[in-house]
Formats: C-alpha cells, structure tokens, sequence
C-alpha cells in the first residue's frame, strides 16, 4: 500500500477515516517542515530561500545537514510537478560545487565541529511534493545522486504525515535492503564486501544476522558511512558501530532510555555521552544469545518509525 490512510477510533459510530489534502500555499508546507524538519527527517535546519548565484540563478527552498553529516538540499511542491527531479539534480550540482560556501554557511549556524562532520560523499535532495509522476518515480533510480521522493498529506486537527515514495540508491555505501536481499537469493554475495574495512572478520556472521534483524521491518536503508552504518526510515533508527579488540558489536538505537529496564554490560543510557552514530541507547551484542534478547528493542525502535 502506497498510501497514508489515517482514521479517528469513535466508539459510537465506527471508525472514521480523516481525507488528506494539500496545502493551500507552498510556502505554508514549507514553514510547517522547517519548523520540525529534525524530528520529521532527521535534517538540522540551516537556511531558507538560499540563493544560489548568477549561474544557476535559482533559491534553495530548504538547506540543511542531516544527523550522518550529508549536506541536504530539500524542495517543495504543493502538489505534482513533473519538474522537481530536474530541480532538486540540479541544486545538488550546485551543492556539490560551492562547498566552501555551505562549510561557511555551517560553521556560521551550527559550530566549527559540525563542519569537520560533513560526508560531501552522501550529499542527497528531498523532494516533498503532493505526488509524484510515474516518470519521476522510476528516473530516479537513475539519478547519480540521492534523492528522496517524499509524499506529504494534511488532515484535520493540524496532523502532517510523510511518506517515503522512492529512493535513489545512489550513495557511498551499497545498494538498499532491497538489493542486497536479492543479491543474496541469487548468489552475489553477502552484503559486506563494499566496506571490509567497517566489519572485522572475527564478526562478520555475528554482523550477518544482526544486519537481517535490522532490515527486517519494511524498507530500511541501509547507510555505510566512514564510521559506521545507519539504519534508516526517513531518519536514523539504529547506528552499529564495531569494537573486535572486544569481540561486540554496539548497537544504538533510536529509543527512550527510560522506557527500557536496563542491565549492565548489555544495554545503556547514552543521553549526554558522546559516540559515533545516533541514538540514546546503546546495546552491546557479543553472541547469538545477545542477538536474541535485542530483538524486542530492535523491534520497539523500527515500530516507532
């Protein structure tokens, strides 16, 4: 199913679905996403309307970083426009050639630190529109770099829902869950061979069924950055990270803290503690019985997506 249904639960006449629309003004979708767009995408907000020179002669609707460092540009169209694609290709070109402007532009809003934190390799484009094009959806796979098609909906009651349409698989890391699942099927390999340098022989079949475990909710992008590799479904629901010097592999997950009984040595409150990666909770997993008991949290943090 391709579509958000939404329903109001009433006891006394049924349940009753509430009928999306767009909104009235482009700009109005926009501010309502740039006022959440680090909850809702995991993108830190950096600028409005950037210009982007007298060559490219256009305005960046949405600049931003998103939480594994990948400068994001982000476009909006109330409703469909057989356009966007070529837009959102075309800023990134921009992007991708004034990077001494946009590491200015970072240091200004977010601090020297986050500018030492951007993946020029993973720059990508959000296109949030009120549909998308059969043409849009498959020239995307096509696009060398990544772009996300995002549906967007408004219902009574001030709700705003988001959905992940198509992604190009263009990235540093390997392709989507998706592929890698079919690769498997068809003999092509594991999965790992991109990155031999992030899993360490000694974890590799640990790493093996942790990875199905974590592709195992719908579409999960699978991200391999410099240091570790993101689990995402339109924002980061888990980072593993590997320490073989201690034969585990850690595990943070997108998930509250104080909604999980925590036990030393296995799982850990991370809120305040810097590490690579994102999330709040730490699960450390050595053994297949480590794997086992992670599940539920697992679960817990993809079912919260």
């Amino acid at each position: 199913m391709t579509d958000l249904k939404l329903f109001r639960l009433d006891t006394r006449v049924g349940d009753v679905e509430l009928r999306g629309s767009t909104v009235a003004l482009e700009v109005e979708l926009q501010r309502r996403v740039e006022a959440g767009m680090e909850a809702m995408l995991g993108i830190r907000f950096l600028a409005s309307e950037y210009p982007t020179g007298p060559w490219h002669r256009g305005r960046i609707d949405t600049l931003g970083l998103d939480e594994n460092g990948a400068p994001v540009v982000v476009e909006y169209k109330k409703t469909a426009d057989s356009g966007v694609l070529s837009q959102a290709s075309s800023y990134l070109s921009w992007l991708c050639s004034a990077r001494h402007e946009f590491e200015a532009l970072v240091r200004e809003r977010l601090g020297s630190e986050a500018v030492e934190e951007i993946d020029w390799r993973n720059a990508r484009a959000v296109c949030i529109a009120g549909d998308f094009s059969r043409h849009d959806r498959v020239a995307v796979y096509d696009n060398r770099r990544r772009i996300d098609l995002v549906r967007y909906r408004v219902f009574d009651g001030g709700l705003l829902s988001l959905m992940l349409i198509e992604s190009s698989p263009a990235s540093a890391g390997p392709a989507p869950a998706r592929q890698r699942s079919r690769e498997r099927q068809e003999g092509a390999g594991d999965g790992l061979r991109a990155v031999p340098s992030l899993v360490p022989d000694g974890l590799r079949d640990l790493y093996g069924e942790l990875d199905e475990a974590l592709t195992a909710w719908g579409e999960v992008e699978v991200a391999r950055l410099l240091h570790y590799i993101a689990y995402r479904r339109m924002v980061n629901r888990a980072s593993v990270i590997f320490r073989p010097s201690h034969g585990v592999i850690l595990v943070y997950l997108t998930l509250d803290p104080d909604t999980v009984e925590l036990e030393e040595g296995f799982t850990r409150d991370m809120r305040g503690i810097g590490h690579l990666g994102t999330g709040d909770l730490e699960v450390r997993i050595g053994s297949a019985a480590d794997l086992d008991k992670a599940g539920p949290l697992i679960r817990r943090a993809f079912e919260a997506a």
